[in-house]
């Protein structure tokens, strides 16, 4: 029988459920609809910084308005796309189907340029949805201010920890698995939220516990792989216990698994500077959700940079930060190797004080 911790949070089940919104109820629930329902406007725009997502509601347009046949498909990529080659196909007739698709992706035309294709926009035929993908747009651009006016625009930017729990709760249901809201945030603090990373790790999941109801702790520590930035994490906390030998295990383990010295001496400058930040805005008597907003990154990275820089007086975090430029400075000019630099880096940082 399989047996969890008596507190209230490891005993509720996400799966159960019956309303999955995550970041979808906000504003992806135009695109559900027209995919579902076959119906497409002229011009959808999708941008934002997270990519799983994008290439998801890609591959579904792909299927919906084109699938298998490819003689209905056209897609573009990069910034030195034929305007005049992409006009003529959007003029073609789609070949005994509905619709004719134009995927366009990474143009950059919504920074700069895509004034022939604004103007166009207005007198595309009905038979053609165009479907532009990107990384970032200028909102002055007129191109965007055309798809605004034609069609539907979606950002898909980072999601929440709570809108990925939902969204990695759904995959498991479907694949008729239970996981614990406590054992959703072990395995996202492991795996991070990286859509794509955390996805595959899903699959791993998924096949390991084939047999079984629960996803519990012990299957992801037995398949999923800690991302980088979660050891980093984990050998900052070594460092603040000043445990030496962990801290250095940490280290020699990263190695092993042929990570390069100079990655993890920015990643550990980077994690001081968040701590630094932290710390300050903490000081300022700024919330968790602000102080996330304030160093541009998710609420629950904020939460453990918060945490861990209780652990550190400000003066320490300066040395720290300090120390690691001038260590990837001398590595850079040459002046000592690369491995013994930050090792001698996390020497003097977790050593206990005589």
């Amino acid at each position: 029988m399989l047996k969890f911790q008596q507190t209230d949070e490891s005993k509720i089940l996400y799966g159960k459920e019956k309303d999955y919104g995550y970041a979808g109820r906000k504003f992806l629930k135009t695109l559900n609809k027209d995919l579902q329902a076959g119906d497409f406007k002229k011009v959808y725009l999708l941008y934002g910084e997270e990519e799983y997502l994008k290439q998801n509601y890609k591959k579904q347009f792909i299927q919906a308005v084109a699938g298998e046949n490819t003689m209905n498909l056209a897609q573009y990529e990069g910034k030195n796309i034929d305007v005049g080659e992409l006009i003529d196909n959007a003029q073609t007739v789609p070949f005994f189907a509905q619709y004719r698709l134009i995927v366009v992706e990474r143009s950059g035309m919504f920074k700069s340029g895509g004034d022939e294709l604004a103007q166009y926009l207005g007198e595309m035929p009905e038979t053609t949805v165009l479907l532009f993908v990107e990384q970032e747009v200028d909102k002055r651009n007129k191109l965007y201010k055309a798809v605004k006016g034609n069609g539907y625009i979606c950002e898909l930017g980072r999601q929440s920890e709570g809108d990925i729990a939902v969204w990695a709760a759904k995959i498991f249901e479907h694949s008729g698995k239970k996981i614990t809201r406590a054992s959703m945030s072990y395995l996202i603090a492991n795996v991070g939220t990286d859509m794509e990373i955390l996805s595959k790790e899903i699959e791993k999941l998924l096949s390991y516990a084939l047999y079984q109801d629960v996803i519990t702790n012990a299957d992801i520590d037995a398949v999923c792989t800690k991302q980088l930035s979660v050891r980093i994490f984990d050998m900052i906390d070594a460092i603040s216990a000043k445990n030496q030998r962990k801290t250095l295990d940490c280290y020699y383990e990263l190695i092993a698994e042929k990570e390069p010295p100079m990655r993890i001496l920015f990643m550990i400058g980077r994690q001081f500077n968040l701590m630094l930040q932290a710390k300050d805005l903490s000081a300022a008597h700024m919330g968790q959700k602000e102080i996330a907003k304030a160093m541009g990154v998710q609420d629950f990275i904020a939460g453990k940079c918060i945490r861990q820089s209780r652990n550190f007086s400000i003066a320490e975090l300066k040395s720290a930060l300090s120390e690691s430029v001038r260590t990837d400075e001398m590595i850079k000019s040459g002046m000592i190797d690369e491995n013994i630099g930050v090792e001698m880096l996390l020497i003097k940082y977790s050593v206990r004080a005589g």
